[in-house]
């Protein structure tokens, strides 16, 4: 059946007089159709003056009335009924569309991103406020104008730079640049999306302040309280008349613990100012098994057990990786002596990675969130500064350092990944 409906841009029905009679000239012949539609018209209301008939009901009945053969009168009373769905059905797919567009459209102008995109030609075909507002025009300024011009181009290629550094509200500011490409009207485009990470960035450095200062108040505080209680005692004992037979003893022992705890104090500042000028790794290449093999042997207190693993050589800063391995087994082996066990290092390789596992039979970890925290310790002489150190090394090396209760037994394991894609180069 030919097409005989017309609709508008909403789906709805807007030549339905003009498809009955292409209808009525398909059954009757074009000669007779005018004057079939003139009946046509005449018997609708009679058919619709009870409204309980369907749309469909009425044309079946009107087409038998005049004079169209049974299979006609059902193909036309289907034929409408599947077009009225239809329209129906455009019509709210039309809606939903301009219902998402208008969503999205909301969502990208209230978004606290710059949001451009540029078509094949690299001309800006669509901003957000956000973007109009980091570049400095309004946006009927900006579009059609080319990326190179908005000096957004470099951002367009591949080896694009990650992070942009621009102008915000008279200060300087930090983006993140993204970019993705996508196709409109079967054309290639480019989505550019800025990001500025400065304020993260300086929250982020503001709570780190915030738990450096905490914990050297804490650390100063609790060298200070006593050094200044002992040294008021120290006076009353100075000042008493007469002075008492043991003052001198009594002078002596206040005075070794002021030295004490002052000197614990230095050794805290001391390691603080290690873990806050880690050096930038020099790097060379490191034998795996050597470096393990000579660590292992520095440990006298208990028999680690060594399982060597394959040849392989990683691009590292060898002192530096002797001391995250060094703090690994030395707390592998303070947690094995609470239990009586043994410790073991171990490691394996792939083409792109080789893992260090130090592995010890102790009671396990009690506190896993606070493991990487600096100076945070449990034990009674320790400065909380091995781990986070270590890690701090492995991150240098673009490594990852991970620390869980052990599966198998009871017990922890260290677990170093370092990349070897570095020494592959080299």
């Amino acid at each position: 059946m030919e097409r005989w409906a017309t609709f508008d841009c909403y789906g709805t029905l807007i030549d339905w007089n003009g498809g009955i009679r292409r209808e009525l000239a398909r059954v009757f012949g074009e000669d007779h159709a005018d004057d079939k539609l003139a009946r046509y018209h005449e018997l609708e209301p009679e058919l619709q003056a009870d409204g309980t008939r369907s749309y469909r009901e009425v044309l079946t009945e009107a087409m038998r009335g005049l004079g169209a053969p049974q299979n006609e009168e059902d193909a036309l009373g289907i034929a409408i009924a599947e077009v009225n769905a239809l329209g129906a059905t455009l019509q709210a797919q039309r809606l939903g569309a301009l219902e998402a567009t208008a969503l999205l459209r909301t969502v990208i102008a209230e978004i606290d991103a710059a949001i451009f995109a540029f078509d094949s030609e690299r001309k800006l075909r669509l901003v957000n406020r956000e973007g109009a507002r980091l570049l400095g025009q309004p946006i009927e300024r900006l579009l059609g104008r080319g990326a190179e011009t908005l000096g957004l181009e470099v951002y367009l290629r591949d080896d694009a730079p990650r992070t942009l550094d621009l102008a915000r509200d008279g200060r300087m500011a930090r983006w993140e640049v993204r970019r993705r490409e996508f196709r409109q009207d079967g054309l290639p485009h480019q989505l550019l999306v800025l990001t500025d990470v400065g304020h993260v960035l300086r929250e982020e450095e503001r709570l780190a302040w915030q738990r450096i200062v905490r914990v050297l108040s804490h650390e100063i505080n609790n060298s200070l309280a006593p050094i200044k209680s002992i040294a008021r005692s120290l006076q009353r004992v100075l000042k008493r008349e007469p002075r008492a037979p043991d003052w001198e003893q009594e002078a002596l022992h206040g005075l070794n613990v002021i030295e004490g705890r002052s000197g614990s104090l230095s050794r805290f500042l001391q390691a603080y100012a290690r873990l806050a000028q880690l050096p930038k790794p020099m790097l060379r290449p490191v034998d795996v098994e050597g470096w393990v093999g000579r660590v292992v042997e520095l440990e006298e207190r208990v028999a680690v057990v060594l399982c060597p693993g394959p040849s392989t050589t990683v691009l590292a800063d060898r002192d530096q990786l002797d001391q995250l391995l060094i703090n690994l087994v030395r707390n592998a082996v303070d947690a094995a002596a609470d239990t009586g066990g043994g410790v073991r290092v171990s490691w394996t390789s792939d083409e792109t990675t080789v893992v260090v596992l130090v592995e010890d039979e102790g009671p396990g970890l009690a506190d896993t969130a606070n493991l990487f925290v600096p100076f945070f310790t449990t034990k009674p002489e320790g400065t909380g500064i091995g781990l986070a150190l270590s890690r701090q090394i492995a991150e240098a090396h673009g490594g990852t350092l991970v620390l869980e209760n052990r599966v198998d037994r009871a017990g922890a394991s260290a677990r170093l990944r370092l990349p070897l894609r570095q020494a592959a180069q080299a």
